[in-house]
């Protein structure tokens, strides 16, 4: 079996900002990643699949990480990578769209992946105390890190209230790992469609370091219904 790839800082991709984005903080976006051993999973690592993304992950090439987590995920993956590709500003010879995967650190969303990539995902627990999660994560996040400057900000799209992504993201990026204002008491699917519409407006969010920020609070009110063409 082949073992997932390890992250390589690859040459910055051409991420589409407008002009309006120079000179604004470097941000670097980290994505949680999805549920590699639930019954989407299975669907879609399934021999006799034959749906496009199915048939690409069995392809020599493989389907990128960002379309697979998104499949498995629905809203919330999408609307997290959809969010952060319109938003990423690394730094140069970084990507700005980072996903923390189960075994693998760091892999930037446009990786490529196959179906043995994802039966190896789906073996290794995602918790702060498995050494096969976290210390390829703390690998690579020192990796990318220490190719940064000192005031690029990572944010964390992910569950700001989990010991399973904070702990390893704090122990080494401290005062630079931030997180969406918004998120505190919203649940998985209410940050996802508020990260889509965000996107789709091109309207960015506060970020706010996670550090000494309270993590818990009133769940705010429900997003407005989209008018249906909007939808």
């Amino acid at each position: 079996m082949r073992a997932p790839a390890r992250y390589r800082p690859p040459v910055a991709a051409d991420t589409g900002l407008d002009s309006s984005f120079v000179g604004l903080q470097s941000t670097v976006f980290l994505l949680s990643p999805a549920q590699c051993g639930s019954e989407r999973a299975r669907m879609l690592t399934a021999k006799a699949a034959g749906f496009p993304l199915a048939q690409q992950l069995r392809a020599p090439e493989g389907a990128s990480l960002g379309d697979v987590f998104a499949f498995l995920s629905a809203l919330y993956f999408r609307g997290k990578l959809a969010y952060a590709q319109q938003f990423a500003r690394p730094p140069a010879g970084l990507d700005g769209v980072l996903v923390i995967t189960p075994g693998a650190g760091l892999l930037p969303a446009r990786t490529r992946v196959g179906v043995d990539h994802m039966r190896a995902f789906a073996d290794v627990d995602i918790h702060h105390a498995n050494e096969r999660y976290v210390a390829p994560l703390v690998r690579d996040i020192s990796r990318v890190a220490a190719l940064s400057s000192i005031d690029t900000r990572f944010v964390l799209l992910g569950s700001i209230a989990s010991a399973k992504y904070l702990t390893p993201l704090l122990d080494v990026l401290r005062d630079q790992l931030y997180f969406p204002a918004d998120f505190v008491g919203r649940g998985d699917m209410s940050r996802g469609g508020l990260l889509l519409r965000c996107a789709r407006e091109r309207r960015e969010l506060e970020y706010i370091p996670v550090a000494g920020a309270t993590l818990h609070g009133k769940r705010p009110p429900r997003l407005a219904k989209l008018p249906p063409r909007a939808r």
